[in-house]
């Protein structure tokens, strides 16, 4: 795994900003998957609060749905048009976007991933994300220390969607790994041959996929135990499809997001365990990059080198396991995304 860097423990070596009254002619894009996931929106609500707060002036994209790459490429384009100093995306997939993605860069924009790495890496300037292996690998190890003796698991999957793109693989084989299965190969999901997972199914990242992912995978096995969801949209659809069928108490869920919405329904017992991002300050500081940038042409670097960003990672669940650090759902509806 690559190495990673905490945005709180290490200094970003951004220069200091002329101040909000030279900003105000630098234009800075943020493009999204989506416009209706709430990880989405709460990235939005801190690109803009600290772009006015910087006087820079933001416009805002989104694809149609999960995996509309076409969207963003078209909205990279406009962004380049528009004369943007940056952009800020998170890339419905890490390698068809990489040609628009270079293409700004060769005509001067900063390029930020937020939440989802390109492939390779380097496709932008830097990366502002989760490290998605260890948000998976968390939820993995506190649904084995749960289960207890695991060889009686049947894993349910409930992944992203049929491209293979970084954070879903990440958080996928995060999550085995946790679990304690072994990984044949790390970039990729669902060629493991492990008799306790069931399948993988796909959901978009929404609540609609996430319920018909699970009743396919119920189909195969209604004995399904343990159910990973990519996050807390798709898990809040698996747990309405096992309850549909009387299930809802037979399976652990666990996901990745730590929304307001999916912690509290770690609270309410929907959800086991989920892995807390924080999106908002994926976006502050993705804009406070580009009005970097924007003044003095510096990128962002860190005391080491790195150009990946590691924004956090807390698990929260109602029913800590020792040796696994968390925090409760109290807790986190203090923080959710912060």
């Amino acid at each position: 795994m690559k190495k990673t860097v905490y945005l709180g423990a290490t200094a970003i070596a951004l220069s200091a900003f002329a101040g909000a009254a030279q900003a105000a002619d630098v234009g800075a894009c943020l493009i999204t998957k989506t416009d209706t996931n709430p990880f989405f929106v709460k990235m939005k609500e801190g690109a803009t609060a600290k772009a006015k707060e910087m006087g820079i002036q933001l416009s805002t994209f989104a694809g149609k749905i999960d995996g509309d790459v076409e969207t963003q490429i078209a909205a990279v384009e406009s962004c380049i048009a528009a004369g943007a100093k940056g952009i800020l995306i998170t890339p419905s997939d890490s390698r068809a976007l990489a040609p628009a993605v270079t293409q700004a860069r060769e005509n001067g924009l900063l390029v930020i991933a937020l939440d989802t790495p390109f492939e390779p890496p380097e496709t932008a300037d830097a990366t502002f994300a989760t490290d998605n292996f260890l948000a998976g690998e968390l939820i993995g190890q506190w649904a084995a220390a749960k289960m207890g003796d695991t060889s009686g698991a049947k894993i349910a999957m409930l992944d992203l969607n049929a491209s293979e793109i970084s954070v879903d693989y990440l958080r996928n084989n995060g999550f085995l790994q946790g679990f304690g299965v072994d990984i044949k190969d790390p970039k990729d999901i669902g060629d493991e041959d492990d008799p306790r997972i069931v399948g993988n199914d796909v959901t978009n990242g929404n609540e609609e996929g996430g319920r018909t992912a699970m009743e396919n995978l119920l189909q195969k096995d209604p004995g399904v135990n343990v159910v990973y969801t990519i996050n807390e949209p798709a898990a809040a659809g698996a747990y309405e499809a096992l309850k549909a069928v009387g299930l809802e108490n037979q399976a652990l869920i666990v996901s990745v997001d730590g929304g307001c919405p999916g912690v509290q329904n770690v609270k309410d017992g929907v959800i086991g365990a989920t892995s807390m991002q924080f999106p908002l300050l994926m976006a502050s500081k993705g804009i406070e990059a580009i009005a970097a940038f924007a003044a003095d042409g510096t990128k962002p670097a860190n005391t080491e080198g790195l150009d990946f960003f590691n924004t956090g990672v807390e698990l929260v669940t109602d029913e800590p396991v020792e040796g696994i650090p968390s925090i409760t759902s109290e807790e986190a509806l203090k923080r959710c995304w912060g």
